[in-house]
């Protein structure tokens, strides 16, 4: 059965981004539709992850809009963007080494905590309850993953490739309408790689969440994704169906670099 694709959730709007005289991204349009898999490619330095960093409010852009469920937006910080329903993995993990799988994917229940930090030491009433809901939730998340075996495990002690599960857990914990996939699979075996491929394809499926990917292996794009925006040197060179991008002439230019 094929998925049904919904209207569009988030429209990047002629963002602009300079550093001094540095020019990252220019001019760059897209959309994303709600419940699909939108990749962004381009070659090393296309301006990917600084497209990234304007969605999820790391960087403001000098120039252009970003509307997100009918609501734009030009000055958002990190924690705002996350409390709208958008969440992220880094493309350098940012887990925290000396903790438990368990405890880094619940830092990612922070935001969904009503209870305060007073009520949480103790453990009484309202807190203790909503922590038991909490851990619900993350264990579910365990399960999903597959990663009951290393609960209790300190994440510095895991393979890498289970690391970037814990990485994406916690971003699931969040609970996030829009996830941003920041190079997931950078650095996997191939195993490790058909393994995320699978838990990327399941969690927009299973979650109905919405994905927004930068990644460098062409063949897991163009066999996971739903629409394909291409960047290169800052600017926006291709836009579509992954069989459009691929017979895309600039695109190949871009990629096999006869255009430079």
């Amino acid at each position: 059965m094929s998925k049904v694709i919904g209207d569009v959730i988030l429209d990047v709007q002629n963002i602009s981004l300079r550093f001094g005289g540095v020019k990252a991204l220019t001019d760059i349009s897209f959309n994303v539709k709600e419940h699909e898999i939108r990749a962004i490619i381009g070659p090393n330095g296309a301006g990917k992850s600084s497209m990234l960093n304007c969605i999820n409010g790391v960087y403001t852009p000098s120039e252009g809009s970003i509307t997100f469920r009918g609501q734009t937006f030009n000055h958002m910080n990190s924690r705002q963007v996350a409390e709208m329903g958008i969440a992220r993995t880094f493309q350098n993990l940012a887990l925290f080494k000396g903790m438990s799988v368990i405890d880094n994917i619940m830092s990612g229940r922070n935001l969904k905590i009503r209870s305060n930090i007073f009520l949480q030491a103790l453990r009484i009433g309202p807190a203790e309850r909503e922590e038991i809901e909490h851990r619900e939730k993350v264990e579910h998340i365990i399960d999903f993953l597959e990663i009951q075996a290393f609960r209790k495990t300190p994440v510095g002690q895991l393979p890498y490739g289970l690391q970037k599960r814990v990485d994406l857990g916690r971003a699931l914990a969040m609970e996030p309408q829009v996830l941003l996939l920041d190079e997931p699979m950078a650095g996997m075996n191939l195993e490790e790689k058909q393994d995320m491929c699978r838990f990327i394809l399941d969690v927009n499926d299973e979650f109905g969440t919405t994905i927004v990917l930068i990644e460098h292996d062409m063949g897991v794009v163009m066999d996971i994704s739903d629409r394909v925006v291409v960047l290169d040197y800052g600017k926006k060179i291709g836009d579509g169906a992954p069989d459009d991008v691929r017979n895309n002439e600039d695109v190949i230019q871009a990629y096999l670099g006869t255009s430079h």
